[in-house]
C-alpha cells in the first residue's frame, strides 16, 4: 500500500477539476437511452459543429459539449442543461441548436419556447432550481447522473470517484466499512428491502477460501430503468461500490449481471472497467495495495424471473435460470458453491457516498425504520414523467402532484400502481401514506425496485390486473406448481370477467387462488405475483363487481362491453359508416337511419369516426 494514497487521490481530485474549470462553457445533453432514441446524439453533434467557433463570446472563450447520462426528466427530453446560466432546455431538436447558440450562448439572450412550461401555471420556468421536478428531490444515488460525461473517468474522479474506496483501503478495517453501512440503515433496494450490513456481515463470516460479490442489473419490471440509469451515467459510482463491498466482505472477484437490453449501459461498464483497471482502481493490487477485486459483466437474456438472486447465479454458472430453495442462501453458498454477496445497483451506488459523508448523514433522510433515499420511475398518466430521488418516507401526493406536477389533462387521480408487476394499487386514500418499506407492505403494496405507475379516472383496474397477471405468467419460470398454474388461471378468471362473461364466485376463486400461490410458490416473484390481483379486490372491487354483474366496464375500456350505437334521430341515412365497416356490422338503406348488428360489432369505432353528423355514439 502506499503511504499517501489520500494525497494522491486528493491531487488527482484536483487536477480533474482543473480540467473540468479549463472546458469553458459546459453545455451538458442528454445521452441516456431514452434521449438517444429521441435523437440527442444528433443534437449533440449539432451542437460540437456550432459550438466550435465561439469567438463572439465575452464571458467564455471556449464551450463544450458533454454528453451525459440520464437527467432524469425524460417526458421533457432531449435535454439540454447549461449549469453556468442556470437553465435547462428542453424537447430540443436538431434545428434549435442554432438559437440556443447564437441567442443564449452568445448573446445571454435564453430562449423562451424551449425552457420547461410548469403543468400548473402555465409559465415558462428560466432556473432549473424553480423547477418542481428537481426541486423537490434529493439525489444520492443519482447525485452525478446527467451532470457528467458518463464515460469519462476524468470526469468521475472530479467528482470525488474512487475516494470512498482510496480511504477505506487507507484505513485497512473492513469491519469498520461493514460497520459504517449497517449504522446507516441502508436496506436493500432491489425489492426486498433486507439490511444491507446484515447481508455483508453474513457474507464476511465465511472466512477463508473464495467468495465473490454480484450486482444485481436484472431489472426487469415494465416501465422500471433506475439501475440502468446509474449504469448508464454513473457508471464508476457502481463499480467503486462493489470494490468496497469486495474489500469488506473479502472477495477479490465479481459479476455485474446486466439485461442484453441494455445495450448502452453495457458498453459504458465495459468501458468504465477497462479505465479503471488502466488506473489501477480495479483489478490487480489496487493503488498500490494487496487488496486486487476483478469485475466480470454477465449479460442476461431477458429473463424476468432472473431477477431472484438464485435464478441470477444459476445464470451466470451457465444454467437455466430456475430459483433453488433457501437455504442455503447466497452469503454461506452462493456463486459456484461459494460465498456470495448479492446487491442491486442503487444499493451498490449508495455506499461510497455514505463511506464518504458519514452513516449519520445517510440515516439523518428517511424514517426511522427506512433510511436514506429511493429513486422512483415514475410513468403513467402524470404530467412529468421520469427517474427520481426523494428520502424515504416521502408521500405518494408529494410525489404526484409535487414532483410529478398531477394528473395529465387535468383529470382526476385514480390509483397508482406500485413495485411493478409483484406490486400492489393504491388509491385515493393512500395519497399521504409515506413511501417506506414497512407502510406499503402494510397497505398490501411494496416499494420493490421502484416502479410508479400513475393511473387516472379512465383506467380499468381489473384490466390492470389482467395486464400484470398476464406479465407474470408469461415470466414464470414454471419450476413450482402454485406459480406456474396459478398464475395460469388467475389469468384465465381474469380474461373471463373483462370479456363480459365472469361470475360472482370467481371473485372467490380469484382471492382464494392468489392466496395458494402467494403461500405456496417457490421463490419471491411467485410470492408477490398474486398481489395486483389482491389489491385490486381490496380496493375496486365495486369495478369487478360492475363487469360482472352489469357487464359495463365504469371507465368504458374493456372493448368486450363496449356497445356502439345510432341515434336514429341524428342518422341521415348517408351510408358512410357502413361502407367504413370493416365486418359488415351496419345494416340500412340510403336516407334511412341505419343500425348496428351488436352480434357482428367488433366494437373497431371505425364508424364512429367516420359518421360526419355525430349520430354514433358509445356507452
Amino acid at each position: 500500500m502506499t503511504t499517501n494514497l489520500m494525497t494522491d487521490i486528493k491531487s488527482e481530485q484536483e487536477r480533474a477539476q482543473q480540467n473540468i474549470k479549463a472546458q469553458g462553457l459546459r453545455v451538458l445533453v442528454c445521452a441516456g437511452t431514452g434521449c438517444v432514441a429521441n435523437g440527442s446524439l444528433k443534437v449533440i453533434e449539432k451542437f460540437r459543429e456550432l459550438g466550435a467557433n465561439v469567438s463572439t463570446l465575452t464571458d467564455y472563450d471556449k464551450v463544450t459539449i458533454v454528453p451525459t447520462g440520464c437527467h432524469g426528466f425524460c417526458e421533457q427530453g432531449v435535454l439540454v442543461i447549461i449549469p453556468d446560466k442556470h437553465v435547462t432546455y428542453v424537447k430540443v431538436k436538431v434545428d434549435d441548436v442554432e438559437e440556443i447558440v447564437e441567442s443564449h450562448i452568445k448573446n445571454n439572450s435564453p430562449v423562451e419556447r424551449l425552457l420547461y412550461t410548469d403543468p400548473k401555471s402555465g409559465e415558462h420556468v428560466h432556473k432549473n432550481d424553480d423547477i418542481n421536478f428537481y426541486a423537490k428531490q434529493t439525489r444520492t444515488a443519482l447525485a452525478n447522473c446527467g451532470k457528467i460525461n458518463a464515460e469519462s473517468l476524468v470526469e468521475a474522479i472530479s467528482v470525488r470517484g474512487y475516494e470512498a474506496l482510496a480511504s477505506v483501503i487507507d484505513k485497512g478495517d473492513p469491519d469498520w466499512v461493514i460497520e459504517e453501512i449497517t449504522k446507516s440503515g441502508l436496506r436493500g433496494r432491489g425489492g426486498g428491502g433486507f439490511p444491507t450490513g446484515m447481508k455483508w456481515k453474513f457474507t464476511a463470516a465465511n472466512k477463508g477460501g473464495k467468495s465473490y460479490v454480484v450486482c444485481n442489473g436484472d431489472e426487469g419490471d415494465p416501465g422500471a430503468f433506475m439501475d440502468r440509469s446509474v449504469m448508464e451515467g454513473d457508471p464508476h459510482k457502481l463499480l467503486e461500490g462493489m470494490a468496497i463491498a469486495g474489500y469488506a466482505v473479502g472477495a477479490d472477484e465479481a459479476y455485474i449481471y446486466v439485461r442484453a437490453e441494455y445495450p448502452l449501459a453495457i458498453k459504458r461498464l465495459r468501458k468504465a472497467i477497462a479505465d479503471a483497471e488502466e488506473r489501477h482502481f480495479l483489478g490487480k493490487n489496487i493503488l498500490g495495495s494487496d487488496f486486487s477485486f476483478t469485475i466480470h459483466i454477465k449479460e442476461g437474456a431477458g429473463a424476468f424471473v432472473c431477477g431472484e438472486e438464485t435464478a441470477l447465479l444459476a445464470s451466470i454458472e451457465g444454467e437455466r435460470g430456475m430459483p433453488k430453495s433457501k437455504p442455503p442462501f447466497p452469503a454461506n453458498k452462493g456463486l459456484f458453491g461459494r460465498p456470495t454477496l448479492i446487491n442491486n445497483v442503487e444499493t451498490l451506488a449508495n455506499v461510497p457516498v455514505i463511506i464518504l459523508r458519514g452513516a449519520d448523514w445517510f440515516s439523518g433522510m428517511g424514517t426511522e425504520k427506512s433510511k436514506g433515499t429511493k429513486t422512483f420511475a415514475l410513468t403513467g398518466e402524470v404530467n412529468n414523467t421520469g427517474l427520481i430521488e426523494v428520502p424515504m418516507g416521502t408521500t405518494l401526493r408529494e410525489i404526484i402532484f409535487d414532483i410529478g406536477g398531477g394528473i395529465r389533462g387535468g383529470k382526476k387521480f385514480k390509483a397508482v400502481q406500485i413495485g411493478g408487476p409483484s406490486g400492489g394499487c393504491l388509491t385515493e386514500e393512500h395519497l399521504d401514506l409515506p413511501m417506506d418499506y414497512d407502510s406499503l407492505i402494510a397497505a398490501g403494496a411494496m416499494v420493490g425496485s421502484g416502479g410508479l405507475v400513475v393511473m387516472a379516472e379512465d383506467t380499468c383496474m381489473v384490466e390492470v390486473a389482467r395486464f400484470f397477471m398476464n406479465f407474470t405468467k408469461n415470466e414464470s419460470c414454471g419450476k413450482c406448481v402454485p406459480c406456474r398454474e396459478g398464475t395460469k388461471n388467475l389469468l384465465k378468471i381474469l380474461e373471463r370477467i373483462v370479456k363480459g362473461k365472469g361470475k360472482m364466485e370467481d371473485l372467490d376463486t380469484l382471492e382464494q387462488l392468489a392466496h395458494t400461490v402467494k403461500d405456496g410458490s417457490l421463490c419471491g416473484l411467485g410470492k408477490t405475483a398474486p398481489n395486483p390481483v389482491l389489491s385490486t379486490l381490496k380496493y375496486f372491487k365495486d369495478e369487478y363487481i360492475a363487469h360482472i354483474r352489469d357487464h359495463k366496464c365504469p371507465a368504458g375500456v374493456c372493448t368486450a362491453m363496449k356497445k356502439i350505437s345510432i341515434n336514429p334521430e341524428l342518422c341521415k341515412g348517408c351510408t358512410k359508416c357502413a361502407r367504413t365497416c370493416p365486418v359488415g356490422a351496419i345494416e340500412g338503406t340510403v336516407k334511412n337511419p341505419h343500425k348496428i348488428n351488436q352480434d357482428k360489432c367488433i366494437k373497431c369505432e371505425a364508424c364512429l369516426n367516420a359518421c360526419p353528423f355525430k349520430a354514433i355514439g358509445k356507452e
